[in-house]
């Protein structure tokens, strides 16, 4: 079925008038840069990690929960209005707002950042309605607004997105200037209709698009609108179904070290999810593969030897009858004060970061409502 799948798929990326493909650039995080500077750990407690929180279920109006990942780090350009004005962005599967920094804001986050000018913009259209995106701790506040949006040189007209008034304090360290939801249109605060769909609906790309995340440093990472690159990855595709058609959720049967499960016994729920750089869970579980590859807490981290990652054992997600292994390459960080798991205390949701996505390349289709995953080159 999965070959089927996969014939079928590649059949219409090449029947497709438009493939657009967005470079995405990994930049310092967050976490790296208070450590360099000594400020991680006051940082740390002051402001905690809480990658579950943008998956609330409160979907009020005017309303989008967000967290702060303190590890984001790929982002790519867009460009907003005419005369374009051009912002880096987080592509994040967890969400489904756009929106950026404005001149209205005087926080600090907004003041090292890009700021949208409505007044240089002659397409601009102002709409009144207030917008609140809540974060794991403070908040982003501003309105919604129309201007033409550029995606990878596709010019999306009349699209909706948000202008910030003022932005939580941990905004300040990351390198993003905002953030471009690429989930379902049902959980975009005040009805706005994301970026991603507006471009299906008006033709511009089909409605799958995919994403690769290069174990490389600085360059290959990409979002690619309408389109997936054989080139990025070997073997066949494996089809996910979602469990639910509002985050890309899917099943987990099982989390697996050497055939013994150490997580997610009997099943969970799992969100692939762009936006967050690691791999979050229940802390019960979290701690019991922490402990299986021999990492022990310090500030808040989960620290190994860097000189036995090539002994540590591999760590397996069982998904829809599919192992997709991940080896100890994978999920270890390597900094300049030691090397931490890419695992983090999360909620009863799993979410399967950055650290997961590296070693899968991703299909995101919502024409069928499931997720392709094949072995990343």
């Amino acid at each position: 079925m999965n070959d089927i799948w996969a014939i079928v798929l590649c059949a219409v990326v090449a029947l497709s008038e438009c493939m657009v493909r967005v470079p995405l650039i990994k930049g310092k995080t967050a976490r790296q840069s208070l450590h360099e500077k000594g400020l991680w750990e006051e940082y740390r407690k002051r402001f905690p990690s809480n990658p579950a929180a943008k998956f609330g279920r409160g979907y009020a109006v005017g309303n989008e929960q967000m967290t702060n990942d303190a590890d984001l780090a790929y982002f790519g350009v867009v460009s907003i209005g005419t005369p374009p004005q051009s912002f880096k962005v987080i592509f994040d599967t967890g969400s489904s707002n756009l929106w950026i920094p404005s001149v209205y804001c005087s926080s600090a986050a907004c003041n090292n950042h890009q700021k949208f000018n409505p007044s240089q913009s002659s397409t601009y259209k102002y709409t009144g309605q207030p917008l609140q995106i809540q974060y794991g701790t403070g908040s982003m506040t501003g309105f919604l607004a129309y201007d033409t949006v550029a995606v990878g040189g596709i010019q999306v007209p009349n699209q909706i997105f948000g202008l910030s008034q003022s932005e939580a304090p941990f905004m300040a360290h990351m390198q993003a200037d905002g953030i471009l939801g690429l989930a379902y249109p049902s959980l975009a605060a005040s009805g706005a209709q994301p970026v991603f769909n507006n471009m299906v609906q008006q033709g511009l790309v089909q409605d799958y698009f995919s994403v690769f995340l290069s174990r490389s440093p600085a360059t290959g990472s990409e979002v690619i609108f309408g389109g997936v690159d054989n080139n990025h990855y070997t073997g066949s595709i494996a089809w996910i179904p979602l469990s639910a058609e509002t985050y890309w959720q899917i099943s987990i049967d099982s989390i697996t070290i050497n055939g013994n499960v150490v997580a997610c016994n009997g099943g969970c729920q799992a969100i692939l999810d762009t936006g967050t750089s690691l791999i979050a869970g229940p802390s019960g579980d979290i701690s019991s593969i922490n402990s299986a590859v021999g990492a022990t807490m310090s500030n808040g981290e989960a620290m190994v030897n860097c000189n036995d990652i090539g002994s540590m054992p591999e760590i397996t997600f069982n998904i829809n009858g599919n192992a997709f292994t991940l080896p100890a390459s994978a999920y270890l960080y390597a900094q300049w004060y030691g090397c931490h798991t890419g695992f983090s205390n999360g909620d009863s949701l799993w979410i399967l970061g950055d650290v997961f996505l590296r070693e899968y390349y991703a299909i995101f289709n919502m024409a069928q409502n499931s997720v392709g995953l094949a072995q990343a080159v």
